[in-house]
């Protein structure tokens, strides 16, 4: 009987994947990795995220300090290749920089960024971000705080979100004349000051939104209620 010739299996030359191929293909199985398996986040981690926009993702830069919310942080949209050099100038170019911090809901978070997302960015595949990403500006706020002399003391109210930060600077220095003129009156001990500050937008729920109101009006009630 005649046996058939087994010879082991390699690859020719024409098989094998150029450098260029091969990066595309290792490319495509970390997408596939992040996707199947998404590093875990929770509030307060400061990591960059990946977000959802629209059909893609993208990678998100939590703001300190405001990104232990559980339904909102705050994030700033960020090239997928930061901080390569290149990164600022494209993402320039492509909106990246121009949206300033955002309010994320937390549902739109995958995980932990991975570099496997990068695929599925408008950067890689050289689009601008459109003009609705899902997320509103975080915007700006006013606190107005007692003090005692060695600098202890707690917020008495809290205001925003303001679109604009002269807006902001506007009420807080509305306040602080109303203050000014009853200084004495205010809180015996402490220092009362209003000032612009960033909107957190993990505490949304503590402020009070300044528009079509009296500011003067809720600092007065402010003051009342904690005086009582």
């Amino acid at each position: 009987m005649k046996r058939p010739f087994l010879r082991r299996c390699s690859h020719s030359p024409a098989d094998m994947l150029s450098p260029e191929d091969q990066s595309v293909v290792d490319q495509f199985r970390a997408m596939l990795t992040a996707v199947r398996n998404p590093a875990p986040w929770s509030p307060g981690l400061a990591l960059d995220v990946a977000v959802r926009v629209g059909p893609f993702i993208e990678r998100a830069h939590p703001r300190p300090g405001d990104d232990h919310g559980p339904d909102m942080i705050a994030v700033a949209l960020a090239h997928p290749d930061t901080p390569h050099a290149n990164a600022y100038l494209h993402g320039r170019q492509l909106g990246y920089t121009e949206r300033g911090w955002l309010r994320c809901p937390t549902t739109a978070i995958l995980g932990t960024w991975q570099p496997g997302y990068t695929m599925l960015t408008h950067a890689a595949a050289g689009l601008p971000l459109p003009h609705d990403i899902g997320m509103e500006p975080a915007h700006y706020g006013v606190h107005v705080e007692a003090r005692r002399s060695d600098n202890t003391g707690y917020t008495l109210l809290r205001l925003g979100p303001y679109p604009q930060t002269w807006l902001a600077s506007r009420d807080a220095d509305c306040l602080n004349t109303e203050l000014e003129g009853r200084a004495a009156l205010v809180l015996p001990g402490f220092t009362v000051t209003a000032k612009d500050a960033v909107f957190h937008v993990s505490d949304y729920d503590n402020y009070t939104d300044p528009h079509g109101t009296d500011v003067t009006a809720l600092l007065a009630h402010a003051l009342a209620e904690v005086s009582a």
